[in-house]
């Protein structure tokens, strides 16, 4: 239970560590929770401050995800890496750190399925490029990466048998995806959400 406790504990508060706002103060002197979405993503990140930045906040945050889920190892705990990934995404979210105001959980999520099923990480990554590359819209190719975990999962079982952590957690961290993209699904419909223009 100890070990259970101080990994949970670990992991959120690893999850909070603000990237975007470390990142935007230290370097830009600018804090970007007052620019564009206001969000402390990647995605807020590189259109408040560029490339450069924007690639840093998102490297840093899926190795949050990354760190956290390989927690349990590290500690020698008996406790699946997902639960960790699963507190980090959270803190993400709801940074400790940056009063509980964060990003949207698809690069810590991402983190997390590098550490424990890397393959699957990377066809995801590949299924949000595709997809960013034919639509320009960011928001929708996260929600689209989701569903393609979700996918991936399930065929996995079907085909090398059931991972049930995994299609639980994979369940539960796109529906975060989703509910953090609530905003951008009704820009989507409505035809106001800004597309990328580097792509």
């Amino acid at each position: 239970m100890v070990a259970l406790i101080a990994v949970v504990i670990l992991a959120y508060l690893l999850g909070s560590i603000p990237s975007g706002l470390i990142v935007g103060k230290l370097f830009y002197k600018t804090d970007i929770r007052q620019h564009g979405s206001g969000n402390l993503g990647g995605t807020n990140t590189f259109r408040t401050l560029g490339v450069k930045a924007g690639m840093t906040v998102t490297l840093a945050d899926i190795l949050k995800g990354t760190l956290a889920a390989s927690l349990p190892v590290l500690l020698h705990a008996n406790i699946s890496p997902l639960l960790a990934g699963v507190f980090a995404v959270i803190g993400h979210m709801y940074p400790l750190f940056a009063g509980f105001r964060g990003g949207k959980a698809v690069a810590t999520s991402g983190g997390v399925l590098l550490f424990y099923t890397p393959i699957l990480f990377l066809f995801v990554l590949l299924t949000f490029f595709v997809s960013l590359y034919l639509t320009k819209y960011v928001s929708l190719s996260s929600m689209l990466a989701g569903i393609a975990a979700i996918v991936y999962s399930f065929a996995s079982g079907v085909i090398r048998g059931w991972d049930i952590p995994l299609i639980i957690v994979v369940l539960l961290l796109t529906s975060f995806v989703f509910y953090r993209h609530r905003a951008n699904i009704k820009r989507i419909i409505n035809k106001t959400e800004p597309k990328i223009k580097w792509l």
